[in-house]
């Protein structure tokens, strides 16, 4: 989904985020957060999209460009 910034999402989204774009285990998830990104089309079966993968990669260069 175009257009969604990672403050629309809550702490558990954005958790869920990173520890699949980590690879770690989709059983670390909150199940209720991996409805919502699903249904946003940030996640296909146990894996981010080219969107969640995107987002994610957005805010850590803005992270680490904060730290400069």
């Amino acid at each position: 989904m175009e257009g969604i910034a990672w403050a629309d999402l809550d702490a558990d989204e954005q958790r869920a985020i990173a520890i699949l774009g980590a690879g770690l285990s989709i059983e670390l998830c909150d199940p209720v957060a991996l409805l919502k990104l699903k249904r946003l089309g940030l996640i296909v079966g146990s894996h981010l999209t080219a969107t969640a993968h995107e987002l994610r990669k957005r805010v850590v260069l803005y992270e680490l460009q904060a730290r400069d």
